[in-house]
C-alpha cells in the first residue's frame, strides 16, 4: 500500500510559478513510478508528467513541457512538480500517483492516488 498526499496549490497569477510537492509513505518508495495528473471542472483527468523509479525517465504532457519540471527525492519518499509560466488554463485539482509500471502510470492507469491540491491562475 502507498499512502500519497499532495501540498503546495494556491491561487497564483498567469505568469508565476508553484511548486507542488507529494509525500508517500512507502518503505518502497524507490520502486515505484510517479505521476501527476489534473482534472479541471467538466473536464476529463489528464495526464502531466511522470518520473521513473530512479528519476531518471521522465514523460510530460505537450501542454506542459518547457514550464513543468518533476523530479523526486527518494531520501524524503517526495515528488515535485515545479510549475513556472503558469496560465489560467492550468487551473485544476492535480493529482499525485504511483505505479510500480512506468507505461501504467504514463497511461493514467496507477494503482495509487492521492486526494488532490487545487491549483488556480489567475489572469
Amino acid at each position: 500500500q502507498v499512502q500519497l498526499v499532495e501540498s503546495g496549490g494556491g491561487l497564483v497569477q498567469a505568469g508565476g510559478s508553484l511548486r507542488l510537492s507529494c509525500a508517500a509513505s512507502s518503505r518502497t518508495f524507490t520502486s515505484y513510478t510517479m505521476g501527476w495528473f489534473r482534472q479541471a471542472p467538466g473536464k476529463e483527468r489528464e495526464f502531466v508528467a511522470a518520473i521513473s523509479a530512479g528519476g531518471y525517465r521522465t514523460r510530460y504532457a505537450d501542454s506542459v513541457k518547457g514550464r513543468f519540471t518533476m523530479f523526486r527525492d527518494n531520501a524524503k519518499n517526495t515528488v515535485y512538480l515545479q510549475m513556472n509560466n503558469l496560465k489560467p488554463e492550468d487551473t485544476a485539482s492535480y493529482y499525485c500517483a504511483a505505479d510500480q509500471l512506468f507505461d501504467t502510470v504514463r497511461q493514467g492507469t496507477p494503482n495509487y492516488w492521492g486526494q488532490g491540491t487545487q491549483v488556480t491562475v489567475s489572469s
